[in-house]
């Protein structure tokens, strides 16, 4: 078998939750951290940044600007830079990731006294319970192997109160919309980004993985299982994104 049938047949295995996952999601992000952003916003046509704003705006940071925040999955820093820029923002953002070249390749987005990248994995944060405000998640949780884990352990760090804010692709419904948005997913994207990034299975992993991933309903339910209240969730561009909220509640304890 050639390297690249092995190393396709890996990514399909990790997309689906395979053992493979952890180990090639780490391997992969750490090989494209270079090329990262600008493929990000080059193959969502820039929507990503606004997608980013919206959850922001859910997080709520405007109710404790002094607290500290999580952002999970962080990779290289979008979002953590996003809040540190906030206005009145005096707080502390933790940006988590596993994979360190990711944090690297985001560090000249760091306000030093803003922003704390931390090498971490979603599933064993090396955080008090209870001593997030507030944390949020963009288009990483889907990566991650152990996502019933990752969300008990977000609920966990956080304060009675603070929110998990996840934005992650989804699927359009709409047929018409559904048919041309699989067709840029499964044949248009991998081949820009294999070429832009030189990975031969990262941006065949996306797609895949988005297709493993819970429907909206699904993570709703799963939110609520790890034991989140007022989970709700709306749906971004016609159903190419989604934003879940979810809050630890108030009479947490542990």
């Amino acid at each position: 078998m050639l390297a690249t049938d092995i190393d396709s047949a890996t990514a399909s295995a990790a997309a689906a939750g395979g053992a493979e996952k952890r180990a090639y999601v780490k391997r992969m992000f750490s090989e494209i951290a270079p090329r990262y952003d600008l493929l990000n916003h080059v193959l969502s046509l820039n929507i990503d940044r606004r997608w980013r704003r919206k959850a922001i705006a859910k997080l709520g940071v405007d109710r404790n600007p002094s607290a500290t925040y999580l952002d999970l999955c962080a990779g290289t820093l979008d979002v953590a830079a996003e809040i540190s820029r906030l206005p009145g923002f005096r707080g502390l953002v933790i940006g988590a990731d596993f994979a360190e070249p990711m944090l690297r390749a985001g560090v000249r987005k760091v306000v030093a006294s803003k922003i704390a990248p931390v090498t971490a994995d979603a599933v064993e944060l090396p955080l008090a319970s209870g001593s997030q405000a507030g944390a949020i998640v963009s288009f990483g949780i889907r990566n991650v192997a152990g996502f019933d884990e990752a969300l008990r352990e977000s609920l966990r760090v956080l304060a009675p109160g603070g929110r998990l804010v996840i934005l992650e692709f989804s699927t359009p419904r709409i047929r018409v919309l559904r048919t041309v948005y699989l067709l840029y997913f499964r044949y248009v994207l991998p081949l820009i980004g294999r070429l832009v990034s030189g990975h031969r299975t990262a941006y065949t992993y996306l797609p895949r993985s988005v297709a493993s991933f819970p429907v909206e309903e699904q993570l709703a339910q799963k939110m609520a299982t790890a034991g989140f209240t007022r989970v709700s969730w709306s749906s971004l561009s016609l159903g190419v994104a989604a934003i879940h909220v979810g809050e630890r509640p108030a009479s947490a304890k542990g």
